[in-house]
């Protein structure tokens, strides 16, 4: 015989159809946020209010530090003083060997005509803990849209590239390390300006970079930012080539790199307030080939139009060899026509 529940126990829909229910409404919520963008103010309102309460879970932490330092024993303490002032010691020549430098390098520029590198506005962060994801690599920092903090923008060191921020709240900002493993970032061998990618390897805090196994890379080559993404202005540092591995069953090298800057040695971060938009994109390849071609078609033309004498005073030139403009002037009404319908030529191949 089978006997139902009491009202007082009945607990209305089963598990099962619950379990449906907020599934149908969590791909529904996944969809709507992915698609339309509808939930970022929603976000942003649940991270401010939240800020409180991240800053109030931190404070055992942090009192915890505090104590831990206030207990340091003296004679550690001397000891620190000892080395630093020995470091210093050591630094002092370099020290005074750096305005020497810097002045001869001032007159290097001048006299070579060279602009000097625009100063670029930062905001120093702090940061106040690592996210809470352990396969990924981010930190949060103190600083967000309210400071001028937005996607994208560069965070560096002292010594040279942490990552790049990847979302951004009113009071707080996240930030996706370099050595995270879906981090890529553009770079350049220093040494010879060969140019290709760096990919974060997770929690081993190492960098990958593949390249042919006939590329020009030694251990020991500094990387730096190449500025060809719009994203890290060019001449940051990345990192150091450490090993570079060459298989017989493949036509590429794993290189391992270890990061320039002190990934997780930091407490404090400067955050560079760039904007992608105005950053310098070099030319392409295609560019390249086709400012070649016409510098040559208008060297051939200047040296068809030049007098008899002219020609036979010019240096010859291989078919390689690529030259910015034509230097020599027609002096003839007919020249002069030509002249300009040559760069009409070189207009339409531009724009093309």
């Amino acid at each position: 015989m089978q006997y139902s529940p009491p009202p007082l126990f009945k607990q209305g829909a089963s598990a099962r159809a619950k379990v449906v229910f907020f599934a149908i409404l969590a791909i529904f919520l996944l969809v709507v946020d992915s698609r339309l963008n509808t939930l970022i103010f929603a976000r942003q309102m649940l991270g401010t209010v939240l800020y409180p309460i991240q800053m109030l879970a931190v404070v055992p932490r942090d009192a915890a530090t505090k104590l831990s330092a206030y207990l340091t024993s003296t004679s550690v303490l001397e000891k620190e003083n000892v080395q630093l002032k020995r470091q210093q010691i050591s630094n002092a020549e370099a020290l005074q060997q750096n305005g020497q430098l810097s002045a001869e390098n001032m007159h290097l520029r001048k006299m070579l005509d060279a602009r000097e590198k625009l100063t670029v506005k930062s905001v120093l962060g702090e940061i106040i803990y690592d996210a809470r994801d352990s396969t990924t690599r981010k930190i949060i920092l103190d600083r967000g849209s309210q400071n001028g903090v937005a996607l994208s923008q560069p965070v560096i060191d002292d010594l040279g590239v942490v990552g790049q921020v990847t979302r951004v709240f009113p009071l707080t900002s996240e930030v996706t390390l370099l050595t995270d493993k879906n981090q890529a970032i553009p770079v350049e061998i220093l040494r010879n300006g060969l140019r290709s990618v760096v990919y974060g390897r997770g929690q081993s805090g190492y960098l990958d970079m593949r390249m042919t196994s006939n590329a020009d890379v030694h251990n020991g080559d500094v990387l730096v930012t190449s500025g060809i993404d719009g994203v890290y202005p060019a001449g940051l540092a990345v990192a150091r080539v450490v090993k570079v591995e060459n298989k017989a069953t493949t036509q590429f090298e794993n290189i391992l790199c270890t990061p320039s800057a002190g990934i997780d040695r930091n407490k404090q971060l400067l955050i560079l307030l760039v904007s992608s938009n105005n950053l310098p994109r070099p030319d392409t390849e295609d560019i390249r080939v086709k400012k070649e071609k016409l510098n040559r078609k208008v060297t051939r033309d200047a040296a068809r139009e030049a007098p008899p004498d002219t020609q036979s005073m010019m240096p010859q030139k291989s078919v390689d060899t690529v030259i910015p403009a034509p230097l020599v002037t027609p002096a003839k009404d007919s020249s002069k026509n030509s002249g300009k319908d040559n760069g009409k030529e070189v207009v339409k191949e531009i724009a093309k």
